[in-house]
């Protein structure tokens, strides 16, 4: 199971600087986190979970293999891509095709690197790809609103389903606003629908402020203005300097605390983007553990156990039994699935069980 964030921006924000990085470091880590190159423009990298570190130790296993996020690096955008201006029809494809949006702003002051719009404000550069992305969606929902108010006049059942959720959505784009504001509290059913609609605007957004290395560790005015504007949004922000990330990648990593020390910094903002775009996607982890591997999977929060079981293999899902259970605490408390066991704190959980994040999980099936 696949999930994809696309990295979007105007030219010269720093979106590409930071793809190349988010890569780079991957690559250069990549005994501990693998990485790979799907396309040209499409990376993937570990999700960094310390729990898979202390399962494997308990485990006593003999491979370390993390969860994976896929960031893909889309064509820069500019004013009237939605008409098809520069790549806008290529921007457009790429962004319907990832599940969440990590849009790169330029925070910083540079006079040798030009921006397209000639001033920096980055709440201004969010403006201009939304209303780009509420353009496009405006034009294509209201083509297909046409067809289904056709077919539910003449009872269509799948017209007449689809239809009130159609309107809704159209409704806010035509009052300028993005489609994901009706995700709050949406029944499950509505839901379905609306992501069947594949939106543009209904794709959550992460908005990450390329700020100066100086900034770093504490981002500036102009990312305030960005905070202040997701938090309007229910979006989330990350600060990172696309300068200094660079620079990491490119060093041993052993050389690489320091270098985050000294420039104010616990973590590298990459690492805290690829959380951030995991949480984005509502996404959890559970894991399996053996003298083999200790290896950590991904599914949308709220799923299933056999759903769960499914990200393995297919096989498993269909065959699904049952699943022993130990969440994360327990097993390390306890030393391990024997120590969980003996303390019955090892649980075979149904099919009606959604699985918790941090869940260490043993699946029985029949083939």
């Amino acid at each position: 199971m696949g999930f994809k964030c696309g990295i979007v921006g105007l030219p010269n924000v720093g979106k590409s600087t930071l793809f190349n990085a988010l890569t780079k470091t991957a690559a250069a880590q990549a005994a501990n986190y693998p990485f790979c190159t799907i396309e040209p423009n499409t990376g993937e990298v570990a999700v960094p979970d310390s729990r898979l570190k202390q399962i494997a130790e308990i485990a006593g296993s003999k491979e370390v293999i993390p969860t994976r996020i896929s960031f893909v690096d889309i064509a820069g955008l500019v004013r009237g891509a939605s008409k098809g201006e520069g790549l806008g029809n290529q921007f457009l494809a790429n962004i319907r095709e990832v599940d969440a949006i990590v849009h790169v702003l330029r925070c910083f002051e540079d006079d040798d690197i030009t921006h397209v719009e000639g001033r920096i404000d980055p709440v201004a550069d969010a403006d201009t790809i939304e209303t780009e992305l509420m353009l496009a969606d405006l034009e294509s929902l209201e083509r297909r609103a046409d067809q289904t108010r056709k077919k539910a006049t003449g009872k269509d059942k799948e017209a007449l389903t689809v239809l009130p959720m159609m309107e809704a959505a159209l409704k806010l784009l035509q009052d300028g606003k993005p489609v994901r504001l009706l995700l709050d509290g949406i029944a499950a059913e509505d839901l379905k629908i609306l992501k069947g609609l594949n939106l543009l605007t209904s794709k959550p957004v992460l908005y990450v402020c390329n700020v100066a290395e100086e900034d770093a560790a504490n981002g500036n005015a102009q990312s305030e203005a960005v905070a202040q504007m997701a938090l309007g949004q229910g979006a989330e922000t990350v600060v990172i300097s696309a300068a200094i990330e660079e620079e990491i990648a490119q060093m041993p990593e052993e050389e690489q605390p320091e270098f985050l020390e000294m420039n104010g910094l616990s973590e590298s903002g990459l690492d805290r983007l690829i959380a951030a775009g995991y949480r984005l996607l509502d996404l959890i982890t559970y894991f399996t553990a053996g003298p083999k591997e200790t290896r950590a999977w991904t599914v949308r929060r709220g799923s299933k156990a056999p759903q769960a079981a499914g990200v393995i293999h297919t096989d498993f899902e269909k065959g699904f039994i049952r699943a022993q259970t130990i969440a994360y605490d327990d097993y390390i408390a306890l030393g391990g699935e024997q120590g969980a066991k003996e303390a019955g704190k090892a649980r075979d959980e149904g099919k009606e069980y959604v699985v918790q994040d941090g869940d260490v999980m043993l699946f029985k099936f029949n083939t």
